[in-house]
């Protein structure tokens, strides 16, 4: 029975393994999107080393210099060096935009594999639940919490994870509906596996794939909605730096002081547009039905 069990499929075989990373490496957005990221988490996690000033020294008498040899990337309204606020505050605004996503994935997963499984009265408390919370215009609802009980960089990554979980769940729960009408799950019902085990070993491992895309996806959207509540000062707190905190810095000056807003403003260009080429690049290569319409 048990060897019936291993027998059944559902899970990647070695050959398909091997065929799905050729897919991935040959896809240009895949690899230009993670080679942008790799660059950019990479210079968060070496910010202490590679930047040449600490993000918070101010040198009044050097405020507002344009870039230069000393400071590559100019200097701010508070004499404080751009380069410098431009690595740390990668490392807040990147890390604010995995955790919020890391947090948003899991709900969704958990919400949409329990109500496409279990169906009956559990789907609808469930999608019920989604619905309420898809009623509410996130953005809006974030200024709302951030104006009543303030920022912090903690309290940001929870709501920004707690916003988006129900489209996350909606997916999952279409995909589940489907895998769990296929014969292998009928097949692990009939040797005795119990709900547990079909979920974490046939159902589970086949929804990866649509969780990986819409984390990326997503990371992207919290990146720019982070850099968006910071530019209305309801982001992450000063004195620390965050990208969209150094946007809304220089609106005021960017008459005279352009690099104060370019370089970080570019900076959240990028990393958005890294996410979705990543993003876009696993959903043709994961989702054989939009390769063949490609075709």
């Amino acid at each position: 029975m048990t060897h019936t069990a291993a027998a059944l499929p559902g899970r990647p075989r070695a050959g398909d393994r091997t065929r799905l990373r050729s897919r991935l490496f040959k896809n240009r957005r895949i690899v230009a999107g993670l080679a942008l990221i790799v660059v950019l988490h990479a210079a968060a996690l070496l910010a202490p080393w590679l930047a040449p000033y600490s993000p918070d020294a101010q040198v009044l008498t050097d405020r507002l210099k344009p870039p230069s040899r000393q400071h590559p990337l100019g200097v701010d309204h508070l004499g404080r060096d751009i380069l410098s606020r431009v690595l740390w505050g990668a490392r807040v605004s990147l890390a604010v935009g995995l955790v919020a996503t890391l947090l948003t994935v899991v709900i969704g997963a958990l919400f949409g594999l329990a109500s496409g499984y279990f169906g009956a009265w559990i789907d609808g408390l469930l999608m019920r639940t989604t619905d309420v919370f898809l009623a509410f215009p996130v953005f809006i609802l974030l200024i709302t919490v951030v104006a009543i009980y303030g920022s912090s960089v903690w309290l940001l990554i929870i709501f920004l994870g707690l916003a988006a979980w129900p489209s996350t769940a909606r997916v999952v729960r279409a995909d589940v509906l489907s895998i769990a009408a296929r014969e292998f799950v009928t097949a692990a019902r009939a040797v005795g596996a119990g709900n547990g085990r079909i979920l974490l070993v046939h159902i589970l491992p086949n929804v990866v794939s649509v969780l990986v895309v819409a984390a990326t996806l997503r990371v992207a959207i919290v990146i720019l909605t982070e850099a968006s509540l910071s530019y209305f000062g309801l982001g992450v707190p000063p004195p620390m730096a965050t990208w969209g905190g150094m946007v809304a810095d220089g609106r005021l000056v960017m008459d005279t002081a352009w690099w104060i807003t370019t370089f970080p403003g570019v900076l959240v260009v990028v990393t958005v547009l890294a996410y979705n080429m990543l993003g876009d690049g696993l959903r043709d290569v994961l989702d054989p039905r939009r390769s063949l319409s490609r075709q």
